[in-house]
């Protein structure tokens, strides 16, 4: 039923350029290609109602339909030889060290900006900078970065490519989990077939990081919570399950409260000490009384128990100013300047827009480029001009003149593309990969990640709340072994 399809203007993750199967993907072939057409839709039907009943769900805040959606899935997974994941596992390594190095170094001494590799006004006018509330503040093993997501994109040439940077609250590793676990349920001929990288043991490693950042004033056994802005966060699912795997409370801000700089949860033996939250609140909203004060999602006084080093907060506040757009484009040069390297995986090109020349050649391309907002997410305020009416075009040139510090433009990449099954015949889609990266006194990075992929024909936008789905990723081992090996 799978019939190759034109892959010349897009590298293929299945398939090579005249439309033979890429040898890691031979095998799975083989078996996909024993199912009738019955068989497929009904697996796809299957998986599809396993995500209904596990109530696996993301809200979208502007669909007029509904908010609650369960997640589109793909069952054609990402399969990816041993030695590309290696080359990402190091690349990752290698990006988030000193990515956490210039958060430690931006909210001490700045020794980056004061030798001139990044201009002063990146840092100081960057609104996600909290210089007044988090400057000195030593945070424990120095790390700010407890969980990252890292975005990769591959080009016309397969090549991978960082396309940003999340260091505040990356969700989506739950799916990486219930992906898995739906294949395994559904597909369990795929299993018996391939030697694939476990993800069993992730989430002990995620929980170690978790208690690894003792506070420096905690002096016995230290408790975490998952602290959640509640249920009608698009995450939710997320902080559900993250808590429940690593064994911590799942709490909100009302549940937590501070006395002397102490923090305590609230619990039917009374209050409880604190010690480390995994926050899935933004800094905005942590505590009212230092930065939004209608905030009534975080928790007042939690600012002063955090600087007295009676607390910690993961991941670290102020961690926006890192993960900018625009500050995306001086990481190859934070890689070099902190670790005296070059970077493994290389950035998508970056123009900005607060420099005249680099605006003015933009705004003469626009139909060809890519335009984003450099404080926005999920897909939001981001022009893709090959795609865009005319009367898009011109929304997005009176956007840049009116506030050009807060837009950058990227070349439009040919982004790679997997084949989908869905609406009962197979079709290439566009794809990127999510890696996450854990950081305690050991660094992990979860093998393979979330493949997310733009299900509408000939979209490049993949976030689930641009209508994307998602897909098992699947690491090959290397050696002989050809036999499976128990996978959560």
């Amino acid at each position: 039923m799978f019939k190759p399809y034109q892959s010349e203007t897009n590298f293929d993750e299945m398939l090579e350029k005249d439309g033979s199967v890429r040898s890691h993907y031979q095998d799975f072939h083989k078996v996909m290609d024993q199912f009738s057409e019955a068989e497929l839709r009904e697996k796809h039907e299957t998986a599809q109602l396993s995500f209904l009943r596990q109530g696996i769900t993301f809200t979208v805040y502007n669909d007029n339909i509904g908010t609650e959606r369960t997640m589109p899935f793909d069952f054609i997974p990402i399969i990816m030889p041993p030695e590309t994941w290696t080359m990402i596992e190091k690349g990752m390594r290698q990006r988030v060290e000193a990515l956490n190095r210039f958060l430690d170094d931006i909210y001490h001494n700045a020794e980056i900006v004061k030798d001139g590799v990044i201009p002063r006004e990146f840092v100081e006018q960057n609104p996600y900078y909290l210089k007044k509330q988090v400057t000195g503040i030593d945070v424990p093993l120095k790390n700010h970065i407890f969980l990252a997501g890292i975005d990769l994109i591959r080009d016309q040439e397969g090549t991978y490519r960082v396309l940003e940077d999340n260091l505040r609250n990356p969700s989506g590793m739950s799916y990486v989990y219930q992906n898995r676990y739906v294949m395994r349920q559904v597909y369990p001929e795929f299993f018996n077939r391939h030697s694939i990288q476990s993800l069993e043991h992730q989430l002990s490693h995620m929980h170690e990081a978790v208690l690894d950042h003792c506070p420096i004033n905690c002096l016995h056994e230290p408790r975490a919570v998952l602290l959640t802005p509640g249920m009608y966060n698009s995450a939710y699912y997320d902080h559900v399950f993250l808590a429940q795997q690593m064994g911590i409370e799942l709490v909100e801000g009302r549940d937590l409260y501070v006395r002397d700089n102490i923090v305590y949860v609230k619990t039917i033996r009374g209050m409880q000490r604190v010690d480390i939250i995994y926050r899935r609140i933004d800094d905005d909203f942590l505590d009212p009384q230092v930065f939004n004060k209608d905030s009534a999602l975080g928790v007042p006084g939690l600012m002063s128990a955090y600087k007295k080093g009676n607390v910690s907060i993961l991941n670290g506040v102020g961690n926006g100013v890192a993960d900018d757009k625009a500050m995306y484009a001086f990481v190859p040069e934070m890689i070099r300047y902190y670790l005296n390297e070059d970077p493994i995986i290389p950035n998508v090109d970056t123009y900005f827009m607060r420099n005249i020349e680099q605006r003015k050649w933009a705004l003469e391309n626009l139909d060809q480029l890519v335009v984003k907002n450099v404080g926005a997410s999920g897909g939001y305020d981001m022009l893709i001009g090959p795609h865009a009416t005319n009367e898009e075009i011109d929304r997005f040139r009176k956007k840049i003149e009116e506030e050009p510090h807060q837009y950058i433009a990227q070349p439009t990449i040919q982004l790679s593309r997997a084949p989908a099954f869905q609406d009962g015949r197979f079709y290439p889609c566009h794809v990127d990969l999510r890696v996450f990266v854990m950081r305690g006194k050991k660094t992990h990075v979860l093998p393979g990640g979330l493949s997310r992929v733009a299900l509408k024909e000939g979209s490049l936008v993949v976030n689930s709340s641009q209508g994307g789905g998602g897909k098992d990723t699947w690491v090959l081992k290397g050696g002989e072994s050809n036999h499976a090996e128990q996978s959560s």
